[in-house]
């Protein structure tokens, strides 16, 4: 399914009673809400008046595509999904965080996205670093999975098929990242919240089985960003497409990605292990907001 890059941008404009007229970045715009953001966001009306839109935090779960069908390993087609996170953004608010639990009914203790504060040396200053399941281009999971339950799309994502997972846990210890997570006890799943199972959802999950981020696939299948780029506020989280060279944040700004990383020294985590991370971080330069006080956590 083709997914038009300013469909991510669809919903936020048509909140403000705008149209997308081009392709170019919205810096001058950046004030633009996404209706999906958690709480009350600033966004400029036509007139140049500035509003508060109050954001959703009761987005349904979408439904997945069905283990058997074919478009679930494949992905979608003439896509390659990529993220990108802006470390001088971050003011380590969790609302990644808790949007993702949220929407994939994970645990309290589970978190598919977690955010450290770290520090690079004794005379610098702390950074919040978010960080999700990177969907490696080399991962080592799928090479270690005896059954192929978990697998790489040609969208660039990689999925767990629990119908498939025998429960070895290889992929646990093959993963460098430590972004995988094994199903110990029998999940309980929320009476109101009773979907068919799919692996680009994970849900719901069973007991015996390993799970991870999976850059909700069935949001980008619907023209939407996954839930931890669009609930957060400060547009730390851009996401896109690799081939049509852009990514969008949640605030609705929309950035060329190769400009972006070549001039604002983009890198990816733990980049010498070979696994071709697609997730790429934006150095803490020029921070938007203080310094974290709490001490440090390496």
């Amino acid at each position: 399914m083709q997914i038009p890059r300013r469909s991510f941008l669809r919903k936020s404009l048509q909140a403000l009673g705008l149209a997308a007229t081009g392709t170019s970045t919205t810096k001058g715009a950046s004030a633009v809400a996404n209706p999906d953001v958690c709480g009350a966001t600033p966004a400029l009306t036509p007139d140049g008046r500035l509003i508060q839109v109050q954001g959703s935090t009761a987005t349904p779960m979408l439904p997945g595509l069905p283990p058997g069908d074919p478009k679930v390993r494949s992905g979608i087609a003439g896509r390659k999904w990529v993220m990108v996170v802006d470390l001088s953004r971050c003011d380590g608010c969790r609302k990644c965080t808790e949007s993702c639990q949220q929407m994939h009914q994970t645990p309290v203790e589970r978190e598919w996205i977690r955010v450290f504060t770290m520090q690079d040396a004794k005379e610098t200053a702390p950074y919040f670093f978010p960080k999700a399941c990177f969907h490696c281009d080399n991962p080592p999971c799928t090479k270690v999975c005896p059954v192929g339950a978990t697998f790489k799309r040609q969208d660039g994502i990689v999925l767990i098929d629990n119908e498939r997972c025998i429960g070895c846990r290889f992929c646990i210890a093959a993963c460098p990242y430590s972004s995988r997570y094994f199903n110990w006890g029998r999940p309980e799943t929320p009476a109101k919240l009773t979907p068919a199972y799919s692996p680009e959802t994970g849900f719901p999950r069973r007991v015996g089985t390993v799970e991870k981020c999976d850059f909700c696939p069935e949001m980008l299948s619907a023209g939407k960003l996954p839930h931890c780029a669009s609930a957060c506020a400060k547009g730390v989280i851009y996401f896109g497409d690799q081939l049509e060279d852009a990514v969008t944040n949640g605030r609705g700004e929309t950035e060329q990605l190769s400009k972006m990383l070549r001039e604002r020294a983009g890198y990816r985590f733990m980049e010498d292990l070979g696994t071709e991370p697609r997730a790429y971080y934006l150095p803490p330069r020029g921070r938007m907001y203080p310094a974290p006080k709490a001490t440090a956590q390496h």
